[in-house]
């Protein structure tokens, strides 16, 4: 593989988790030139299907979600312009671990999990998959969930232990050189969801009298998400958030044409899904904006 100007990488647990949380920054980069690179851990097997015909699909009957998550994944890189996608491990190494809901409004894992979900993978097992990853794409930017997985999944969370874990492994000249050459990457990043920007478009929404899109959500008072003091960095790619909510559509056994992503979009405008957030977990800020964020993920390198 030739290696572009700049790299970045991102680290996903399941198809559709992408797109929601970075599909116009992937689209953005692409288009501009940079190799983007995409690792998703599981193909998603437990997911709730949204579609009636495709429930026979389901964990508990035909179990056969996960090849066809794995072609709405390819579909949605398509949309996106993304040609480097691959599971950890390929496809299957790591299931879908489910998860269920917690009284806070959090998700948490399952009161039964299987032995080969991707929650009880072996950190170092797991980590080494994601190094020779590393050290093969040699990324600038890394990009993958917060300590939490942005809302508790236990996917999310494990994704966030692998990567973490990866990128100080992918940087220590001894370990394991038969995985590749060294490679430290300069910066790493947690994609965040901006409170204020996400309680603004349900206010817009909530204007029109839509009150069951997001519904139980209070816009002062959101379960997660981020306040604007903590964000570092923002990709504002509007231009491409059509291409973004083409991706979300190709995912249509995980996100409904009718759910509330899709009015959020109708409703408050492209920015709400074309403006993507992100802190700064690794590494030093680069130059920034007039609202004090940085505007480029490759900024200052």
């Amino acid at each position: 593989m030739t290696l572009s100007d700049r790299r970045i990488l991102l680290v996903h647990a399941h198809p559709d988790d992408e797109v929601i949380n970075n599909g116009a920054t992937m689209a953005k980069y692409a288009a501009d030139g940079a190799h983007v690179t995409l690792v998703t851990c599981t193909a998603g097997e437990e997911g709730e299907i949204l579609v009636p015909e495709l429930e026979h699909l389901a964990a508990d009957r035909d179990d056969a979600l996960g090849p066809h998550r794995v072609e709405e994944l390819a579909a949605a890189m398509k949309a996106v312009g993304v040609t480097d996608h691959r599971f950890l491990g390929g496809v299957g190494h790591f299931r879908d671990s489910g998860m269920k809901w917690a009284e806070d409004g959090s998700a948490t894992a399952a009161d039964e999990t299987r032995a080969d979900t991707f929650w009880h993978a072996d950190l170092t097992v797991a980590a080494d998959l994601l190094v020779e990853i590393i050290r093969e794409t040699r990324p600038q930017v890394l990009a993958t969930y917060d300590q939490f997985g942005g809302y508790g999944h236990p996917d999310h969370v494990q994704a966030h232990r692998v990567a973490t874990y990866a990128t100080a492994l992918a940087g220590v000249r001894s370990y394991r050189p038969e995985l590749g050459d060294a490679w430290d990457i300069p910066k790493v990043y947690w994609v965040a969801m901006s409170k204020s920007q996400m309680a603004e478009g349900i206010r817009a929404l909530r204007a029109t009298g839509d009150e069951t899109s997001f519904e139980g959500w209070d816009p002062d008072n959101l379960p997660w998400g981020s306040p604007d003091e903590e964000l570092d960095a923002v990709v504002v790619a509007n231009e491409f958030a059509e291409a973004k909510m083409d991706a979300m559509k190709a995912h249509a056994s995980q996100i409904a044409l009718d759910g509330p992503f899709f009015a959020l979009s109708n409703n408050a405008g492209s920015q709400v899904w074309g403006t993507e957030f992100y802190r700064l977990a690794k590494g030093v800020k680069g130059p920034v904006g007039p609202d004090g964020l940085e505007e480029d993920l490759f900024a200052g390198l």
